[in-house]
């Protein structure tokens, strides 16, 4: 199974301008996600996909591989599909050009998971308290006992109607999602070219057009989430982190609990 993963990274940022380019490490923050997805396994390609000439230029000067794409995509999705067109690949991975310390092993669990037949993989971690499960800036997921997708929602769900939820129950019952995917890349160009589903103009979330028009997300499961980089504050502490551990560390923390659920 040939993989390609592909990492969209635009200049525009409301809460951090031109964040692909940040070098405070003596890295851009482009390279250090680019050099994290060259260390999976699964990994047969590496490209960043970009609309602006400074990341095509950055990433060219670090020894990556850019594509520039149009620049009126609505969302990375589509970014990464314009990229996919023009692929061999069999699978292709969207890794958000934001997080650094996304583990390899991750990106690894996600091209097993597309080895069960499903359209699509993703991962979640479970929740480990009430005020997570119930912020609707955290996206949940509910799965079916094959570990594949059943809904996504900023709601709490599954919805305990009789006490409280039991977050330490193993397998885990409630699930944040983490916004990773592996496609089938048929299956992006299909779903990249179709109108948005009504579940996913409720929610504002892309996934749903999978669940709504009958694809099938397998989820898996990883033991924490990686932390990506929204805001000055968000980077700062990624600049902290890596000095400490010197080269940025081998990222072999994450563990997953099992193939989906």
């Amino acid at each position: 199974m040939r993989v390609a993963i592909v990492i969209p990274a635009r200049f525009a940022s409301s809460r951090l301008p031109g964040k692909p380019l940040l070098r405070e490490t003596g890295k851009y923050l482009i390279q250090h996600v680019f050099e994290q997805a060259q260390k999976a396994k699964c990994a047969s390609e590496v490209i960043v996909a970009t609309d602006d000439d400074r990341i095509f230029g950055a990433v060219r000067d670090f020894g990556g591989r850019p594509v520039m794409t149009r620049d009126d995509h609505i969302a990375g999705t589509d970014r990464v599909a314009e990229v996919a067109a023009h692929l061999t690949a069999d699978v292709v991975i969207n890794l958000q050009g934001d997080e650094p310390q996304l583990d390899p092993k991750a990106i690894d669990l996600l091209a097993e998971l597309m080895g069960t037949g499903s359209d699509m993989a993703t991962l979640a971690v479970p929740i480990a308290d009430l005020d997570t499960y119930r912020s609707p800036n955290v996206v949940k997921v509910v799965c079916d006992g094959r570990g594949r997708a059943l809904y996504f929602s900023r709601s709490p769900i599954p919805f305990v109607r009789d006490g409280v939820p039991d977050f330490s129950a193993r397998p885990a019952q409630f699930l944040q999602h983490l916004g990773v995917y592996a496609y089938r890349r048929e299956f992006l160009l299909q779903i990249a070219g179709a109108p948005p589903h009504s579940l996913e103009q409720s929610e504002k979330l892309e996934q749903l057009r999978v669940l709504g028009t009958g694809g099938s997300i397998n989820v898996g499961v990883v033991a924490e989430a990686h932390r990506g980089v929204d805001t000055p504050a968000d980077y700062a502490e990624f600049v902290r982190w890596y000095r400490q551990t010197g080269d940025g560390g081998t990222h072999g923390s994450t563990t997953w609990f099992a193939r989906g659920l």
